[in-house]
């Protein structure tokens, strides 16, 4: 073979070589690339449930709880799972543990100012936390989705909501609820936590006010 037949050759690998080096270093970007996805999958899934005029879920399989007609989801007292750490900060920038109601019945509400159907089952919320709360009774807001708290607070003043709430703008504090429990899957969705601490009943559609009492009174109403 000549000089000149071998210098092609030898140039095509010099050039494989060179084109190879930039995929070993883009093998980080493309972690994060597939990192990026994954997480937008994610929000994406949570943005399909967001906001909606709710859904039914029943029990079956490992689960414990029954959905009635009217999509409000209960489980008996022996059988309740405990709800996960639901800690940080307040629309205000307040420190608060939901475990330090530990004694109390705490209605969890997760809510957006950006979501029409939280605005319709708001008043309901401002009405019953107040005559509610001289029976051991707590209400807690999760705010999502909200970008920062402005919005929200003034949500809130137009409502007259006085109990906290959370600020959780990307959903972190709804993802720690265990799959086949009552976990949040909605937005609002609606929680009711026993006096341990445990998870007694569930809604992923709006309330009103009669809705509400009737998930609230009979676990208020337990010994």
């Amino acid at each position: 073979m000549s000089a000149a037949s071998r210098a092609p050759q030898r140039s095509n690998r010099a050039f494989q070589y060179s084109a190879g080096a930039p995929q070993r270093s883009t093998r980080a970007p493309r972690v994060r690339r597939r990192a990026a996805l994954a997480a937008g999958a994610a929000a994406a899934a949570l943005l399909l449930s967001a906001c909606g005029s709710g859904a039914t879920s029943g029990g079956g399989g490992d689960t414990n709880f029954v959905t009635g007609s009217d999509g409000i989801s209960t489980v008996a007292g022996g059988e309740r799972d405990a709800a996960p750490d639901l800690s940080g900060k307040t629309l205000e920038g307040e420190r608060l543990d939901v475990a330090d109601y530990r004694g109390k019945v705490v209605v969890l509400n997760v809510w957006g100012s950006w979501c029409n159907p939280c605005r319709a089952e708001a008043k309901y919320f401002a009405k019953v936390s107040e005559e509610y709360a001289d029976r051991g009774v707590q209400f807690v807001g999760i705010n999502t989705r909200d970008t920062s708290t402005g919005a929200a607070l003034a949500f809130e003043k137009d409502f007259g909501i006085t109990y906290p709430s959370l600020y959780d703008p990307t959903g972190k504090l709804m993802l720690r609820f265990e799959k086949g429990t009552l976990n949040p899957q909605a937005i609002p969705s609606t929680l009711i936590l026993d006096r341990d601490g445990k998870i007694a009943a569930r809604t992923l559609s709006p309330l009103s006010e009669e809705r509400l009492l009737k998930m609230l009174e009979p676990v208020v109403a337990e010994k």
